[in-house]
Order: structure tokens, then sequence, then C-alpha cells
């Protein structure tokens, strides 16, 4: 079927791929974790939707603070995250930190653009 998913997907995202952690279809588990599978879906929205609209860069930073306080919470203390938990905090990881990527190379396009036309006298 598609064994080079469950192959290199995991390797990809850095994912541990445990069980307890994971979804499971039709009773095969998903290539990576609830939180990666949210990562690569917030992944997917955020840069297909950039080009109709994208919130400021400061908000993918604050998207980024749900899935990093969840993941140090769970390593601190006993509190196990639920997957649903795991996949928006993911998904709202996986989008934050596309908007920052895509937004940071946005901004470098433009300043450059604008160092090319100043050295141009244009």
């Amino acid at each position: 079927m598609i064994s080079w998913l469950y192959r290199w997907l995991p390797i990809f995202c850095g994912c541990h791929c445990r069980p307890d952690r994971s979804f499971f279809f039709r009773g095969r588990q998903f290539p990576v974790c609830a939180r990666c599978t949210g990562m690569l879906l917030g992944f997917v929205l955020s840069a297909a939707l950039y080009a109709v609209w994208h919130p400021p860069l400061l908000w993918g930073l604050l998207l980024l603070l749900p899935a990093m306080a969840d993941g140090v919470i769970q390593l601190k203390t006993p509190y196990e995250s639920c997957n649903r938990r795991r996949l928006w905090t993911g998904f709202l990881g996986g989008y934050g930190s596309m908007l920052l990527l895509i937004g940071s190379f946005a901004l470098a396009y433009r300043l450059g653009m604008r160092a090319g036309f100043a050295l141009l006298g244009a």
C-alpha cells in the first residue's frame, strides 16, 4: 500500500510513534503520533491559506505556546494529555510554525526587493 509513508514520515517528523499516543484507523496505527498528525495538518492548512489570509507573525509565536505548554507539563508532572488534546495543540503549533516560516520568507523577499530597488535607484 503506502508503506513508504510509514517508513519516512516518522523520520521526517522526528516522531516517537508510541501506540498509546497515536490514532488508529481500522486497526492500523497512524504513521505518526497524534501531536505530529496535528502538526502536519497545521502545516498544510497554513501553507494553503497563507496567500488568502494570514495573521500577523506574532500570532505564529502565540500559536506555538499550547503545544509547548502541554509537552512541558507532561514531561515535568505525572499529567498525561489525551490524544485529542495532542492533536489540537499539534495543529496550533504546526499552523503557527508554518506562519513563521512563510512569513519570514515573505519578509526576507520584501526586504531584498526593497534593497535591490534602492541599489538600482528606482
